[in-house]
């Protein structure tokens, strides 16, 4: 079989990828060669830590160096199972190592030879030993320290990708479509290695310090790419036309609210007003805390719309959020005589089907759901304008989509992340950003804790005693499930910008965490959320917390934005330190949003070492302004957080764009360089005509993906 000449072979071209394999890797996206070797591992086998066996940990793997002692013996079980059964010795002792039906291993463990086993090793009566470790010859050839764990999906292994990886590095290699995409000066300037080296490296690494190396580079990559895709879309050379709305007063709706607007929430409006009166599309994002009062601002627009014969159609991430939105502004709005209608995927066909009558026949003036808004049928006879909540939950292309069904319309998107104003005017450069800096009046301080292990038991007593009281609580956790037997010794956002090793706890898990809690609390209900859940099960479970059937649930940070909960009064933080100071602050909101006394708790054993992490921990204990946090949060973490967005629900902050590798990237000086050479690249080639490479980097990284919708 003849060998790939090009990146942009199907991955089916690779040798021993039959249909099965590659429909498997089309499930993960990966379609060419290119894509596969874009396919980063997520943590590394440390293998190159060689420990004594009487050093090893228990119920740990580790690497071992033995000498063969004994010569490898067959044994047949009655079940037709075979055992190889040898020993092997370091200084602190001797390892009995079995595989099993693997006879032709007796051949391979020549006595006096040496290996690099990998394993668990267990304790025995006369020593130690390993059940079928993974064996490396020691040989002139020096062994690689890191062996990468890959990402899987049903029907992949481990073995499996790094065969094929191994056939994509020796592609890119000799292809003649390989070449670098970075300029020679940008690498120069910035230290950068070239992109082969990268990539070899990332897959394969001689060590921690060429690791770092390769991940600066291709995070600089993803990271230059980006802000060329966001700086060309936001060129502002031709204004999008829509329908004007002079009629600016809401003096009526102000006179319905059981409160005084806030300062903060006054000059949004008059943005909004400003905005909305002129010919040209309103193309704002609303930013602000959770709980700010972003949505009586939208509610404004809306009204603003209305009051001039527009409609307006407001889409949210999920069902639930879409119902609340739906019950506000219904009961507002209604006593204005403006008609709301709610389209979410769960309504009947024949409830849809009416719902398109009301919108398509004008009667209906307002009209709140989730994606249900880009299906086929849904067109409004008026459109005046598009808000979009939450809206780093919804790609570029969903966003497009619902633009283009809604012409000549004006836009306001609203995120509850408080983003720092550099890395606003970087990532959100083709939109008028305006901020709530202030709380409503009577949104009452959550007081914040941070605590280690030795609190365990006073912080379920704790627990207990919000329960009893009536109130109800958050806990959430850095990972969604406990990290299995073939699991990464260390995972990639574990190796800092030098290739060190970031120290740490084991991290809880949301589902073992549960699982702990329900048998600690039988009286109480406990449930768990994680964004590995299909939409309909998070959805229900959040439904039940939301009622009150649910005392305790366990999460990971996929309930940074969601709902409203009055009730919730205790928010614990599970391994504190893993997260950046503005994924804290957006995860103490969740509490204090009724007229419970409210409290957050971080759990950390890094407030006993002093450090970055610690510093984390005591700023949350001192600052509440969700701004602050954000640009402290920049200077001591980098933009990881505000790329990454909500944690394992694989959502982006940064408008649906999927990174690979910028999301654990903690340099900010890295992101404002990459932003930096865009503009330059862009002034001396506005369409990337100079740089065909980076061109399509940048159009596959963009390229509109508008999904299935509900």
């Amino acid at each position: 079989m003849a060998i790939p000449n090009s990146l942009d072979t199907g991955i089916g071209k690779l040798y021993g990828v039959g249909k099965v394999r590659e429909a498997t890797y089309a499930r993960m996206g990966v379609y060419t060669v290119g894509d596969l070797l874009c396919h980063y591992p997520r943590g590394y086998e440390n293998r190159g830590d060689v420990r004594l066996l009487a050093d090893t940990p228990d119920s740990v793997k580790s690497a071992v160096v033995l000498t063969v002692a004994t010569e490898p013996r067959v044994a047949r079980l009655k079940n037709r199972m075979t055992l190889v059964k040898f020993k092997a010795y370091d200084e602190s002792g001797f390892c009995e190592i079995t595989y099993f039906n693997q006879e032709y291993l007796k051949n391979v463990f020549p006595i006096g030879s040496e290996f690099r086993f990998y394993g668990k090793v267990q304790r025995t009566k006369n020593g130690y030993a390993m059940s079928s470790p993974v064996y490396e010859p020691i040989g002139d050839t020096e062994l690689a320290p890191l062996f990468p764990v890959y990402p899987l999906t049903e029907g992949l292994t481990q073995k499996q990708i790094a065969k094929d990886m191994r056939s994509a590095l020796t592609i890119a290699q000799y292809t003649d479509g390989g070449e670098d995409p970075l300029p020679e000066h940008i690498r120069a300037k910035y230290s950068l290695c070239v992109r082969s080296f990268a990539q070899k490296q990332i897959h394969a690494p001689d060590s921690f310090s060429s690791l770092a190396a390769a991940r600066k580079r291709l995070i600089f990559d993803e990271l230059l790419t980006f802000a060329l895709g966001v700086s060309m879309s936001g060129t502002k050379t031709a204004p999008t036309p829509a329908v004007p709305c002079p009629d600016t007063d809401i003096s009526a709706l102000e006179r319905l609210l059981p409160y005084e607007l806030t300062d903060a929430q006054k000059r949004v409006i008059a943005d909004v007003k400003r905005d909305m009166s002129h010919d040209v599309a309103m193309n704002r994002m609303v930013v602000g805390d959770v709980g700010c009062g972003k949505t009586v601002c939208a509610a404004a627009a809306i009204y603003i719309a209305v009051k001039n014969g527009r409609q307006a159609a407001l889409m949210a991430p999920t069902e639930i959020l879409a119902l609340q939105h739906y019950g506000d502004l219904k009961e507002l709005l209604g006593k204005l005589g403006v008609r709301v209608e709610l389209l979410v995927g769960s309504l009947t066909a024949a409830q849809k089907r009416k719902v398109h009558s009301l919108l398509a026949s004008g009667e209906a003036d307002v009209v709140i759901g989730t994606q249900a808004l880009l299906s086929e049928g849904v067109e409004l006879a008026r459109a005046g304008l598009v808000v979009a909540d939450e809206q780093h939950r919804f790609g570029v292309g969903q966003r497009a989509v619902l633009a283009e069904k809604n012409a000549l319309s004006h836009m306001l998107v609203m995120s509850a992340t408080p983003i720092p104003r550099s890395l606003a005017l970087a990532i959100y450069g083709n939109l008028d950003v305006s901020r709530i800096d202030t709380l409503p009046p009577g949104r009452q301080r959550v007081d914040t804790f941070a605590v280690d292990e030795s609190y365990r038991a006073r912080l379920n007593a704790f627990i207990a005693k919000q329960i009893e009281s009536g109130g109800q609580v958050y806990i959430v956790c850095p990972a969604v499930e406990d990290r299995l037997e073939d699991d990464a010794d260390i995972l990639m956002g574990d190796i800092d910008g030098e290739g060190r090793i970031k120290d740490g706890t084991p991290l809880k898990s949301a589902v073992g965490l549960a699982t702990e809690l329900a048998e600690i609390f039988p009286q109480y209900s406990v449930d768990f959320l994680h964004g590995k859940m299909k939409s309909k099960e998070k959805d229900s479970v959040m439904r039940r917390f939301c009622d009150g059937a649910t005392k305790i649930l366990v999460s990971t940070t996929v309930i940074e934005v969601g709902v409203n909960v009055p009730e919730a009064c205790l928010m614990i933080v599970e391994n504190a330190d893993r997260f950046g100071l503005s994924q804290l602050h957006q995860l103490r909101g969740r509490v204090g949003r009724g007229k419970r006394k409210s409290y957050c708790v971080l759990v950390s054993d890094a407030i006993n070492v002093e450090g970055r992490a610690k510093e984390r921990l005591m700023t949350m204990k001192s600052c509440y302004d969700g701004f602050e946090i954000a640009e402290k949060d920049l200077v001591m973490r980098g933009p990881g957080d505000f790329l990454r967005g909500s944690g394992d629900d694989t959502v982006r902050q940064s408008g649906g764009v999927k990174f690979k590798l910028a999301e654990v990237c903690d340099d900010a000086s890295l992101m404002r360089s990459a932003f930096d050479e865009a503009k330059e690249l862009l002034s001396a080639s506005p369409a990337l005509e100079k740089y065909p490479a980076l061109c399509r980097e940048v159009n596959k990284m963009f390229t509109l993906q508008k999904g299935t919708v509900n």
